[in-house]
């Protein structure tokens, strides 16, 4: 039988342009939804609730935009995986 036939050699690979691309997409999502669904919110309670309106629909989102940025951003002292 003939050895190996391939030059392949595990963990060789330089991944910095995949490892950037991935935690683009990942800040992408993560930060889009955030705001997605505090302008969802603000439109269901600008339309969908009578006694709501305009300005209660804003300081919803905001709320939850300010919120979701504390919860969301990345923790500086987190142990890396």
């Amino acid at each position: 039988m003939a050895g190996d036939t391939s030059d392949y050699q595990r963990g060789a690979m330089e991944i910095a342009e995949q490892t950037s691309t991935y935690n683009l997409v990942m800040g992408m999502t993560k930060w889009g939804s955030l705001y997605l669904s505090a302008f969802l919110l603000l439109l269901v309670l600008w339309f969908c609730v009578p006694t709501a309106g305009f300005f209660a629909g804003l300081i919803a989102a905001v709320v939850m935009i300010a919120a979701g940025t504390v919860v969301l951003r990345d923790k500086k002292d987190a142990a890396a995986h």
